[in-house]
């Protein structure tokens, strides 16, 4: 089977305790072929002969856990275990649970969205041609599933096990229960009946305990396999540790091999919070984050611009206690008071306190918080964000809610750990995330210290000088760019470029877009030196015709109707000035071809090459044989007398020499 593991590694890129996880489920689908009404604890002895970690599967079914921290990529780990199921195993059907809406949209869109990003099966050429049906908690009673034209070979069902709790309060049965004029029975039943189903649960450890997944064990499916970051049960006497890890890679591990971010704790210098009132901690804390928010962002931005990678726009998570304090804290920050008003525009605010088109807005802003062309940069919410809501432009976090140092640890970072480039850079400042937490700093320093702890944090100490400084990326173009309105590529909103004093040449829009589409015509030229040999010769009459020409066959009227623009611009005089302005700011640099001076002759004459002084030595007549374990070498002489083998050890040599007589 390790072929098939190979494959599925290489085609979707896994890390390594991804790789580590697929080799696992190999071993164990080896040791324990998957089958329906296996022999439950003889099952469990022969993983357990070789994985002791697993000491029961807690469930009906054979199940394992498989916990890897957050960042580390659970989603296509789900999605290399389907692939390896079907490819290795011809497995088709699959049973998905999510803990809640959010994770539920999110697993419909990475599994069936090939143009997504976060496809989870990009690279499987098996899905490429024959992709997997999905079927979801909101469809699945509308069609056949015994239809092929209807499903494809491999089935995946997608279900949100929080709407199942809500369906069994009381007692009562899930709505996946109930009768399907379509096949006859419960879909639950037609679902319970397949030989191959397999169950997987994302962040296991949200419902293990609950009525919902109580109902699913009845699915009674020949594999079950668990993925959550937080192997553990929260119960009456503390965390209850699961006994069905069979892999276990916490936060420490994956920050050590670099594949999250470092987490950072930061402080202010000398920071004393004697004499201070709860509110102006609050309000430093709060611009002090905003600070480093802004550092952030012009680092990101020059690392973008000097590597060539994509710019990211980071954005800043503030916590607030409840919903009145998340109220007070967006109107701070939407105040002229607060970096002059700079951010009224850019923040948000998350909580169960929006509603109707508000909430849309708040949803739709949240979902393109990654987007450089959206605006958010402050995000303030209260308990809302947890998992399934995964960004890799978190770079600052303020935590103002009143909790102790493993809370705020727990509760903060995870959000912000994934890294934008899928690796660390080198960066300080492009691989780090900030936790801004004065007054709590010495204490979540002690937490993270302790042997216990599943992470170290890193300390930034911010220095009143620092804060004090402004720092701003720049991007420079030539000044012909800057009066025709043109742009560098990847700009935002907090983009600066340099010579923004010097005035546009052209002030109208209209004007501004027929004269870009010229500079471009124009340096297409620099190509055609017989027709433009020089930069004089773009001023000549049949060369602006030209330009002109090429200009208005470019130009689109009609989005100029839908615009609302009328009439058209003088396209001769815009070129006009255009090519003046190119004149007066390019230097021309001349060319220079280098020709032969008078008659030139080319031919060919015959030559007779003389071989009479030529001296090659004669092929040796003896062989070296070389021993490959011992180094050993033994030379064979070809004599001129019979094919008789003789030989001799060569003295002080450690060879030994034959000849043929």
């Amino acid at each position: 089977m390790n072929r098939h593991v190979n494959a599925i590694a290489g085609r979707l890129s896994l890390r390594a305790p991804q790789r580590r996880s697929l080799e696992i489920l190999d071993r164990i689908t080896e040791i324990t072929p998957p089958r329906k009404d296996r022999d439950l604890l003889a099952t469990l002895e022969i993983i357990r002969s070789e994985f002791p970690s697993v000491t029961d599967f807690e469930r009906k079914f054979p199940s394992l856990c498989f916990a890897l921290a957050t960042g580390v990529g659970k989603t296509r780990l789900m999605g290399a275990f389907i692939s390896f199921l079907h490819l290795a195993h011809g497995i088709n059907n699959f049973f998905v649970l999510a803990p809640n809406l959010t994770i539920y949209n999110k697993l419909i869109t990475d599994f069936s969205d090939r143009t997504h990003p976060k496809y989870v099966f990009k690279g499987i050429s098996e899905f490429a041609i024959d992709a997997p049906a999905i079927i979801t908690g909101d469809n699945y009673n509308q069609h056949d599933p015994a239809s092929g034209t209807l499903f494809g070979g491999v089935r995946i069902n997608i279900f949100n096990i929080s709407k199942i709790n809500s369906e069994v309060r009381g007692g009562k049965a899930p709505r996946i229960k109930r009768l399907s004029e379509y096949i006859g029975e419960s879909y639950f039943d037609y679902l319970a009946g397949l030989p191959d189903l397999v169950l997987l649960m994302d962040e296991s450890h949200r419902y293990r305990a609950s009525a919902g997944i109580r109902a699913i064990n009845e699915l009674k499916p020949i594999l079950g396999l668990e993925l959550t970051a937080t192997p553990f049960a929260e119960g009456t006497k503390g965390a209850v540790p699961f006994k069905n890890v069979i892999l276990d890679y916490p936060l420490g591990m994956a920050m050590e091999d670099g594949f999250v971010k470092e987490p950072a704790v930061v402080t202010r210098k000398n920071f004393n919070p004697a004499g201070m009132s709860p509110e102006e901690i609050e309000r430093m804390k709060l611009e002090d984050g905003m600070r480093l928010h802004e550092s952030v962002k012009v680092e990101l931005e020059t690392y973008a611009r000097e590597t060539s990678n994509p710019i990211v726009k980071p954005f800043l998570l503030v916590i607030a206690r409840d919903t009145t304090h998340a109220g007070q804290l967006l109107a701070l920050i939407q105040s002229d008071g607060f970096f002059e008003g700079r951010y009224k525009d850019k923040v948000i605010q998350v909580d169960s306190s929006r509603t109707g088109a508000d909430e849309e807005e708040m949803i739709e802003r949240l979902l393109k918080v990654e987007h450089t062309e959206e605006s958010t940069e402050i995000v303030i919410h209260v308990n809302m964000l947890k998992e399934g809501w995964d960004v890799t432009n978190l770079y600052t976090i303020v935590p103002l809610r009143a909790a102790n140092a493993r809370t705020l640890i727990e509760q903060s970072i995870g959000r912000g750990l994934r890294l934008p480039y899928g690796k660390r850079t080198g960066v300080t400042a492009v691989d780090r995330l900030n936790i801004v937490a004065h007054d709590k700093f010495q204490e979540i320093i002690d937490e993270a210290n302790r042997p216990d702890s599943a992470i170290h944090l890193k300390t930034v100490v911010l220095d009143n000088d620092e804060l004090d400084q402004k720092t701003a990326t720049i991007v420079s173009q030539s000044q012909v760019a800057t009066q025709l309105g043109i742009k560098p590529a990847d700009t935002t909103a907090s983009t600066q470029i340099a010579g923004q004093n010097v005035p546009p040449l052209f002030p109208k829009p209209e004007e501004q877009k027929v004269a870009q589409i010229a500079f471009e015509v124009i340096r297409k030229m620099e190509n055609q030196p017989r027709a433009v040999p020089t930069l004089a010769h773009l001023k000549n009459p049949e060369v602006q015709a030209a330009i002109v020409k090429a200009v208005q066959e470019q130009h689109r009227p009609i989005q100029l109707e839908l615009e609302g623009v009328t009439e058209l611009p003088d396209f001769a005089a815009v070129v006009a000035k255009t090519v003046e302005l190119v004149t007066q700011q390019t230097i021309d640099i001349p060319r220079i071809l280098v020709v032969p001076k008078g008659e030139v002759k080319a031919g060919f004459r015959p030559f007779t090459l003389k071989l009479d002084t030529l001296k090659y030595p004669a092929v040796s007549d003896e062989l070296w044989i070389q021993h490959l374990r011992t180094s050993q070498r033994d030379e064979i002489t070809l004599g001129a007398g019979g094919c008789q083998w003789r030989s001799k050890k060569v003295p002080n040599s450690g060879r030994r020499v034959y000849q043929l007589g």
